[in-house]
């Protein structure tokens, strides 16, 4: 739950909506008297293995490859210290502040059911690090999904030890024991099990899964909307969405965006123009026009699928070994990111489809063969201007790398650890590529919506839908209307900032309601 704008986290799932509050909005986060307690009762029995000559693994014992030594108790703090520090090994990029701050607040949950063995004040620290704004520095490279995302962890648990980078409150790059100090925080020394327990999950990937499930369900909105303002200025058709058709094939996702199609193209003076069958000579649409909630549809589907996987996720407590109810300690395989990719990966899929037709519709514009009386590339005076010629070739480029994202992470799996970890689910590296399908997505949408709308103009006396002329508005307030070609860079940009932002779906919606 929120409260005051501070997440509470106990043993009990977190929602979507909580994650995206601390990851994006920078809510604080406080450990609940329940979990609390969970954690202690837990630790008590980690404590107790502790203390008794047979190993256990990682509390008494190495790790991975490493796990038939038994660790003498006078080198039990250094074992957890040297785990931490030996798996911080990421390199390359800095990732995103959002995505660790959900990686962050994941593993406190996981923490705080319970089923882990950490100390209540070593989760509270993390607790503390998230509402200070501390966010550890984490690299792209170092996560094969299995056991979990270990060095971007690591990253976070080092950080809490009071060593490695982070960013504070503002974004400045500093030593982690200095940022600490600042806000007041005591680093932990670790005790035993606790550096395994704070880099041995799945919290990264399940954070980028979130954050992608939170932007596709405005993207794939935005998409019925850019489709819906296409088929209009193309002199389409809206007969093919109507409800009894859907019912025929009764996908949920297709029914909804066929209903918000028909909401968006409401008493449009365009498509009442040509709707007398002795003026209107064509009988069918191409595939990119009629077909749009078949695919949108098909999409808004596989992010239903995608949502249920990370509710479950949420339910999880992913650590190994895990500490049960009944107080046994024991091994398991929870923290394989396969679950999670298969469904980073089905999105990667999805997002380039919808892209490809989104593109294929932008391009009908541009050519007079296909365009019904607009002028070529919705050029002012074409030969002279070249209109949206190259911005059809951004796109066209957008989206062929889209469809390399769209080639399966999760199928690859490198063995490690000498062979002890020998199928790994390589998730982290799915969720990483869908965050540059959901950017480029978001790039061809825009370049659809700035088309769709210029086309829009052009049709003038003609009146648009009320629906997406406020649609078109909304654009003109950044980029003006239809003239001499003009820097057509900054206007991309203005409407990827749009779409991005949710605009395109806010200004439907002013006459809509809420699509579904």
């Amino acid at each position: 739950m929120r409260d005051n704008g501070v997440v509470n986290v106990g043993p009990g799932p977190l929602t979507p909506e909580h994650v995206i509050e601390v990851a994006r909005h920078g809510a604080a986060v406080q450990l609940t008297d329940d979990a609390v307690a969970a954690m202690s009762a837990a630790r008590q029995r980690v404590d107790e293995l502790a203390e008794s000559p047979t190993p256990s693994y990682g509390v008494s014992t190495g790790f991975g490859a490493l796990a038939t030594r038994h660790i003498d108790p006078a080198l039990r703090t250094q074992l957890q210290r040297s785990l931490v520090r030996s798996h911080a090994a990421g390199s390359g990029p800095e990732v995103e502040t959002e995505v660790v701050r959900a990686l962050m607040l994941l593993r406190l949950r996981t923490l705080a059911s319970g089923h882990t063995g950490v100390r209540p004040n070593t989760a509270k620290t993390l607790a503390a690090l998230i509402s200070a704004g501390i966010t550890p520095i984490v690299h792209e490279y170092g996560s094969l999904g299995c056991s979990g995302d270990l060095a971007p962890l690591a990253h976070v648990a080092l950080t809490l030890m009071g060593e490695g980078v982070v960013r504070d409150k503002e974004g400045k790059i500093q030593p982690a024991a200095e940022a600490l100090k600042q806000a007041g925080i005591e680093p932990v020394e670790l005790a035993a099990k606790e550096g395994l327990a704070l880099i041995n999950g799945t919290d990264g990937m399940l954070g980028m899964l979130i954050l992608a499930i939170h932007d596709l369900t405005t993207l794939v909105r935005t998409a019925d909307v850019s489709a819906a303002m296409s088929v209009e200025a193309l002199l389409g058709t809206d007969a093919v969405f109507a409800p009894e058709l859907q019912a025929l094939r009764p996908h949920p996702g297709q029914a909804r965006s066929a209903a918000n199609m028909i909401r968006i193209l409401s008493d449009s003076g365009i498509m009442a123009s040509h709707r007398d069958p002795e003026a209107c000579t064509r009988v069918q649409d191409a595939y990119s026009l009629r077909c749009a909630p078949q695919v949108a549809g098909a999409v808004r589907d596989t992010i239903a699928h995608a949502a249920t996987v990370a509710g479950w996720e949420l339910a999880s407590a992913v650590d190994n070994p895990a500490v049960l109810a009944d107080g046994r300690v024991e091994s398991n395989g929870n923290f394989h990111g396969a679950p999670i990719g298969y469904v980073l990966d089905f999105l990667a899929v999805v997002a380039a489809d919808l892209a490809s037709m989104s593109e294929r519709r932008t391009d009908r514009f541009l050519d007079v063969a296909r365009n019904h009386g607009l002028p070529a590339f919705l050029a002012h005076d074409p030969g002279v201007d070249s209109g949206h010629m190259i911005a059809q070739y951004t796109q066209a480029a957008i989206v062929s790398e889209l469809k390399r994202l769209a080639t399966p992470a999760s199928v690859d799996s490198i063995p490690s650890s000498a062979m002890q970890e020998d199928h790994v689910s390589m998730g982290w590296s799915a969720a990483r590529k869908l965050r540059r399908s959901i950017d480029g997505l978001t790039r061809v949408l825009a370049i659809e919506v700035l088309t769709a709308a210029r086309a829009i103009d052009l049709r003038a006396p003609l009146e648009p839908a009320p629906a997406t002329a406020a649609v078109v508005r909304a654009l003109r307030e950044t980029v003006p209307a239809p003239g001499p070609d003009r820097f057509l860079a900054p206007e991309i940009d203005s409407a990827v900032r749009l779409v991005a932002d949710g605009g395109v779906v806010a200004a439907a919606e002013s006459v809509t309601g809420s699509l579904a």
